[in-house]
């Protein structure tokens, strides 16, 4: 299942004085935004290399999100707690340097950003293979390299969000993030099967060993794309802690804005609680192998790929602001089908509620996230972001402590009725604010 941006999101210069950065925007923005004219194609090249990235990128997140909690759970013998604790270390960036991040990618080049991210990763994916060659695999080591992981994706999703704006037309935002949201969706619906194929014949260390291929693939793609993008200008820079109130500032004063992150806040702590759980509920609950835990998870990808591929349509119909409301509204009591998972036929409760669930919750994220970077100035894109993950992926790691301690006192499965039930009554945050009045978003709320 997708995490809301989450988690995430998502075409190019017009020229290479598109790179340079406009002498009418504000101090320190990067680069001009491309003109809504058709593409050339070097801008076609460069989106098709960026989208190249996402599913590298993407694909490898998704098998290492199968294969590092299986690691813990079948060769350290992970417990409720400890599979708690793992999530928790992973999402625990959001919560240390979430501020920090968008004032720091907003004073550096931010395809830069995204590259040294993946490079990261692939150092960190094959520090586990070797500790395990060398006899010192613990769960201290994971948590370790869970947390690293954690930066690195923090890094490289505030510069991805920050990027896209300069590569697509604001008045195509929806059609390019629906575009790398049916990426995204499609290394979903095929990551957790790769991964559970992988770790049944290679295991969980030798599989997380591979994907640090994925990850020196991603930064190669990157540093091909052609367009030019300047150092952002230090004239404007200010004090670290004044450029991240800044980005505080512009969330906190738009209403839509403010609404939005109270909701995916606690879309992200019961949701990232179940995607801490699901691993141990269907290995040692209800008894799948590696392999068969892989295709079960990769039904939430296809009801991503789907959404992505009509959210679009959908959004015209219906109008941006009420499909935001109503993706989470209609699919998010579907999520207590997955604690009535059992032998036999009941896997398919799993299924179905996996499916309709990430389905709503990829349409939300593309709505909420294409009114995100409309009404932010290119200046504060990366602050913007980042103060957004701050306050919606800031609970991740309280997501993770409150799911591994309701397993330890009520069992995975009383855990996973007590997640899911907070979280078909999610809904209720938007359901009572302005957005339920209105068919598309009021973009002249936006707080400069």
């Amino acid at each position: 299942m997708s995490q809301p941006t989450a988690a995430s999101g998502p075409a190019t210069d017009p020229d290479d004085t598109a790179a340079v950065t406009d002498s009418t925007a504000p101090s320190g923005s990067t680069a001009t935004e491309p003109e809504d004219s058709a593409p050339s194609p070097r801008q076609r090249r460069d989106f098709r290399r960026f989208m190249a990235s996402h599913i590298c990128n993407e694909l490898g997140n998704n098998i290492t999100y199968v294969a590092l909690p299986l690691a813990a759970v079948l060769t350290l013998h992970a417990s409720a707690w400890q599979a708690g604790l793992l999530a928790a270390a992973e999402q625990a960036a959001f919560l240390l340097f979430g501020l920090p991040a968008g004032a720091w990618v907003d004073r550096m080049r931010r395809r830069n950003v995204m590259i040294a991210a993946d490079l990261t990763r692939a150092v960190l994916l094959t520090t586990v293979p070797v500790a395990w060659l060398l006899d010192l695999h613990s769960m201290p080591l994971l948590y370790v390299v869970a947390l690293l992981l954690g930066c690195a994706r923090l890094f490289g999703d505030v510069a991805d969000q920050s990027y896209l704006p300069t590569l697509v037309g604001r008045s195509t935002l929806v059609s390019g993030n629906s575009r790398l949201e049916t990426v995204r969706s499609t290394a979903e619906l095929a990551g957790p099967g790769i991964a559970g194929f992988f770790v049944q014949l290679l295991g969980a260390v030798g599989t997380l060993a591979g994907q640090a291929v994925t990850s020196l693939v991603s930064a190669a793609l990157l540093g091909r794309i052609e367009a030019r993008e300047e150092r952002p200008s230090p004239a404007g820079r200010g004090r670290l802690l004044h450029e991240i109130r800044e980005g505080l500032h512009h969330v906190l004063r738009n209403p839509i804005l403010r609404v939005i992150a109270l909701s995916t806040a606690s879309v992200n702590l019961f949701l990232s609680g179940i995607f801490a759980l699901e691993t141990l509920f269907l290995t040692r609950t209800v008894g799948l192998q590696p392999a068969a835990v892989g295709w079960v998870l990769t039904t939430a990808g296809v009801g991503s790929m789907l959404a992505a591929l009509v959210t679009e349509r959908l959004s015209r119909a219906l109008g941006e602001a009420r499909l935001t409301w109503l993706s989470l509204l209609v699919t998010m009591p579907f999520g207590l089908l997955l604690p009535l998972t059992g032998h036999g036929w009941r896997i398919a409760l799993f299924v179905v509620g996996a499916l309709i669930q990430s389905a709503g919750v990829t349409t939300y994220n593309i709505c909420q996230v294409t009114y995100r970077q409309t009404v932010c100035p290119p200046h504060l894109l990366g602050r913007m972001t980042a103060t957004m993950r701050f306050l919606v992926w800031g609970v991740l790691p309280l997501s993770g402590l409150l799911a591994g301690g309701l397993g330890q006192v009520a069992g995975v499965r009383g855990a996973l009725w007590f997640l899911t039930a907070a979280l078909s009554a999610t809904p209720l945050v938007l359901l009572c604010s302005p957005l339920r009045r209105m068919r598309a978003f009021d973009t002249g709320t936006a707080a400069g």
